[in-house]
């Protein structure tokens, strides 16, 4: 089983960082989500995260999500393996502090509205005069051009936008959205990626020099929504909202159990719709025509749900899952996040793990995302107190304590 190191830092030292980004100093002024996880991939596969938020508000992450005991759960693991600072970029002693940091970067990870950066006197054209391998990973609602460039962008309006809403709930309701941050999240995941190439690339680069990557909230999930545009573009066909169906194959839906429990069945592939007709006792519809194709059985979806949910509410779903399972089809239950907690396989392979957190003890937590076999990433430490590392960052730089101090005093910094 691998599992990532479970160190928590404390007295102000950082556990050593072991993961392929090693040695990369990341500097994040992002909030509320895509940023946020965009630098917390970029920590758990070894970069020096430096958080920075509000040194009087905080960051807005803080008060998302459950809290107990009025310490947020979720920033301990958005913000893990991160220092904390707290810091004014629109103050000008700040500002200066920031570009210090910046000076020592690899990448700025930031999700201002267009402009915001440039006001402060900290756009990228100045940070790379100070620094001409800083790669800036610009997060932004529709991008940094274009008519839509100065609206407020949140995830909401790139699960709307993007299609996504559109495709999503029953054929006779209202377009549905995600009940988590989708676009946000999918969002990070490529900023990770995004600022990892931009680094690949600055390494290849005989001037060493780094770039500005632009990234908007709604093409990642627009991606992942597909080929709608094209599909319009070459044929004219708006797509619909079909449930839990899918218009490429059937049966694909949810089914409830007789103990009241739901299933999730998919038949993708041909061999695996003909397996479970034969499972649910109608080998009759592999004979038809019409099944030897996804798009030909998606049309007769309400014979097939009939078959399969006929089937499926006689038996319980430990029965259902166990002659799923034998006869080599595809199901999964649906899980809530207890049966997630509870789950073997995901205890198994590290998906989820417990840490060591300074408020809570024992925490458990998504794990790194992905396995690498020679430089697997890790959990060094979990979010931090706002502020928690200020006084050793700016001692990093040079700063000497008595100058902190009255900063602290004027709120520049926390």
């Amino acid at each position: 089983m691998t599992t990532p190191a479970q160190a928590v830092r404390g007295a102000g030292i950082p556990a050593a960082a072991t993961g392929p980004l090693r040695g990369i100093r990341v500097v994040d002024a992002s909030t509320i989500l895509a940023g946020p996880l965009c630098a917390q991939l970029l920590g758990d596969f070894g970069a020096d995260v430096i958080k920075i938020e509000h040194p009087v508000a905080g960051d807005g992450m803080r008060g998302h999500g459950e809290s107990k005991d009025g310490v947020p759960l979720w920033w301990k693991e958005i913000s893990r393996n991160k220092r904390t600072v707290g810091l004014s970029l629109s103050d000008p002693e700040g500002a200066a502090l920031f570009r210090r940091l910046v000076e020592r970067a690899d990448v700025l990870v930031e999700n201002f509205r267009p402009g915001t950066l440039e006001r402060w006197g900290l756009g990228p054209e100045v940070l790379h005069g100070i620094n001409p391998g800083l790669v800036v990973v610009r997060i932004t609602g529709f991008g940094q051009s274009g008519p839509y460039a100065s609206r407020a962008g949140f995830g909401t309006l790139a699960e709307a936008m993007s299609g996504f809403a559109h495709l999503t709930g029953e054929p006779d309701g209202p377009p549905t959205l995600p009940a988590f941050g989708l676009a946000d999240t999918i969002c990070g995941i490529a900023a990770s990626s995004a600022a990892t190439m931009a680094l690949f690339d600055r390494e290849r680069d005989p001037h060493h020099r780094g770039q500005v990557v632009d990234m908007s909230l709604i093409e990642p999930i627009m991606a992942a929504v597909g080929p709608a545009p094209t599909v319009y573009d070459q044929m004219g066909i708006v797509g619909q909202r079909h449930g839990n169906r899918s218009t490429n194959n059937a049966p694909r839906n949810t089914y409830r159990t007789s103990d009241g429990h739901w299933v999730a069945v998919s038949t993708s592939a041909q061999r695996i719709a003909e397996r479970v007709m034969h499972l649910v006792g109608h080998p009759e519809a592999v004979e038809e025509e019409w099944f030897a194709t996804g798009v030909g059985r998606a049309a007769h979806a309400d014979l097939l749900d009939g078959f399969v949910g006929g089937w499926i509410a006689e038996r319980t779903r430990e029965k259902v899952i166990a002659e799923f399972t034998a006869a080599g089809a595809a199901v999964a239950p649906v899980y809530d996040a207890r049966d997630l907690a509870g789950d073997p396989h995901i205890r198994a392979t590290g998906m989820l793990t417990t840490v060591q957190d300074e408020d809570f003890g024992p925490l458990l937590m998504h794990n790194v995302m992905w396995r690498m076999s020679r430089t697997p990433g890790e959990i060094r430490f979990t979010g931090r107190a706002r502020g928690a590392d200020t006084d050793e960052v700016l001692a990093e730089l040079g700063v000497p304590p008595g100058d902190v101090a009255a900063l602290r005093e004027r709120k520049v910094v926390s």
